[in-house]
């Protein structure tokens, strides 16, 4: 339990810190959680220069809780502390102000007693529990913030949670445009797979009761006249081949075949980790047993929450679609046919990349971003990655083709011509060892100057309206070792008519959105031409002093 990570400075500042800054300084989030692991020797909820850090710098103004029983650890698994008084000052100190579970009701007073706990740490854990309370309205009015059974299962909530599904699903393939279906030419529908008809693998960890859950079973019978569900075996898992014979019989009858496979709660959890990327038991088994004998190409559709390597569905000309759908909790049957009949237009990224199965070679306690070429290392997320993918961050699919126009972008940026005087301060630009130009972000006096936009025309060339993520990457033009391959610079969903345009601004920051940490953790703008690209367009950018 809270196993030990070691993180270099340059990651930490890179890659695992700018998600919590944005969701403090763009969300204003009001709660952090710190975890049990401890991070290059240290107790995460005891490493007060992080969880400061959020106050100090980046003006979180919250409250910090630990996870179940992380403070519990500090000295019963971890024995980073000599005693349960101890770990609960050192984390009060530190700035966590809650704890989940009962440690600090057990052991404070005691703390408190020998005196390594003053009345001054118990305040200022209090000042922010209650500063968050008076925000939220708790102590207001008694009936100013009542909720009740009337307030759950609201039709407003189920529409909300259907756009979630909607925006949210992501078509990795579509051969010969297979899909949209037409419901005047389906008849007969066979749903294949034993997560097709059961509520809770549409459901997600942690996931609440649902109100009124429809399967995938039910959706697709409101659309088609005749649907046949066949589980194809016993478990959601397919750790057996029962039932594949009334899999495949179901399957030679219909016109349509859909299978529905991937991962649930069996698979991946908390606390449960998998070992592989493949579909797991014999689902790949299945899918084969049905593609062969089915009238039609097949459409697969994919439940889970991480990648899966499914290469063998990608390359076969037997499965003309697959869609991946995450969790979709309650409503995630009425959507699915929303989709496969045309009546909405998927345009869902993949917001992580898909690895094949030979990454889990690779440890996962290496939280090494950057590649290392003399250990066989071949980093990690699409910004520094440097091996195959099945599906790269950012893909998805749609019924309908986009193209993108840059309308307007700036050509060059100058840190030394800003409407601020004196942008680069005393500490000038240094020169690394392979000649290329840099300069720390904490010497530019202001990056707010710095900031542009883009312009962008998103054409629709399909005959159906639809929505989608538009991504602007960059990358520097020069190969730099530890720079990102490149990286996500901005995006904005944009809603498009058929055969229609919608123009789009993209703001970058690039002090935050261009810039990477150097091996000594500092975040750094390098100079010289850089690539800015969407679609298939790209604009070259010259950033100088």
């Amino acid at each position: 339990m809270g196993g030990l990570l070691q993180v270099n400075a340059q990651d930490l500042e890179d890659t695992y810190q700018p998600p919590f800054k944005t969701c403090i300084q763009e969300a204003r989030a009001s709660c952090l959680m710190c975890a049990y692991n401890q991070v290059n020797g240290v107790p995460m909820c005891a490493r007060k220069d992080l969880l400061q850090k959020t106050r100090d710098e980046w003006g979180f103004q919250g409250y910090i809780t630990s996870d179940c029983d992380a403070v519990a650890i500090i000295h019963e698994n971890q024995t980073y502390t000599t005693s349960d008084e101890d770990s609960i000052a050192i984390v009060l100190k530190a700035g966590m102000d809650l704890n989940c579970g009962s440690f600090l009701v057990r052991h404070t007073k005691s703390a408190v007693e020998k005196g390594k706990v003053q009345e001054q740490d118990i305040d200022h854990a209090l000042l922010n529990l209650f500063s968050v309370q008076l925000r939220l309205g708790i102590f207001d009015e008694p009936n100013n913030n009542q909720l009740g059974p009337n307030n759950v299962c609201m039709k407003e909530h189920r529409e909300l949670a259907a756009e979630a599904v909607r925006q949210g699903a992501v078509l990795l393939k579509n051969d010969n445009s297979f899909l949209p279906l037409k419901r005047s030419e389906v008849k007969h529908v066979a749903i294949i797979g034993p997560s097709a008809n059961d509520a809770f693998a549409m459901g997600g960890d942690y996931t609440g009761v649902p109100c009124n859950p429809i399967t995938f079973l039910k959706g697709i019978q409101a659309y088609a006249a005749q649907t046949t569900f066949a589980a194809g075996c016993k478990d959601v898992s397919c750790n057996s081949t029962d039932l594949f014979g009334e899999a495949i019989e179901a399957a030679k009858r219909a016109d349509i075949v859909v299978v529905v496979a991937g991962l649930n709660l069996t698979e991946e959890r908390e606390d449960f980790d998998r070992v592989s990327l493949l579909l797991p038991g014999n689902q790949m088994g299945l899918i084969h047993s049905v593609a062969s004998v089915a009238k039609k190409p097949l459409v697969l559709v994919l439940l889970g929450g991480g990648p899966v390597d499914v290469s063998f569905a990608k390359h076969d000309p037997r499965i003309a679609s697959i869609l991946w759908l995450g969790y979709p909790g309650e409503v995630g049957g009425q959507v699915l046919p929303e989709i496969l009949f045309g009546e909405y237009n998927p345009g869902g990224k993949l917001a992580m990349t898909w690895y094949p199965e030979s990454f889990t070679a690779i440890p996962m306690t290496d939280m090494n971003m950057r590649p290392d070429p003399s250990r066989g290392y071949p980093g990690r997320t699409y910004r520094f990655y440097t091996g195959d993918v099945v599906y790269g961050f950012g893909y998805g699919l749609s019924y309908s083709k986009y193209s993108y126009s840059i309308l307007s972008a700036p050509k060059k940026i100058s840190v030394s011509h800003s409407s601020v005087p004196n942008v680069i301060s005393r500490k000038p630009a240094y020169t690394s060892r392979d000649g290329l130009d840099f300069v720390k972000t904490e010497d530019i006096a202001s990056c707010e100057a710095l900031i542009f936009s883009v312009h962008i025309a998103v054409s629709n060339h399909g005959d159906m309206d639809g929505s989608h993520a538009v991504l602007l990457f960059s990358r520097s033009k020069s190969s730099v070792p530890g720079f990102p391959i490149k990286q996500l610079v901005g995006f904005e969903r944009v809603h498009t008519a058929a055969g229609s345009a919608t123009n789009v601004e993209i703001t970058v920051d690039p002090c935050k959105h261009m810039s990477a940490a150097n091996p000594e953790g500092k975040r750094v703008l390098l100079l010289g031409a850089h690539v800015l690209t969407v679609g298939d367009e790209e604009f070259e950018l010259l950033i100088e002093t």
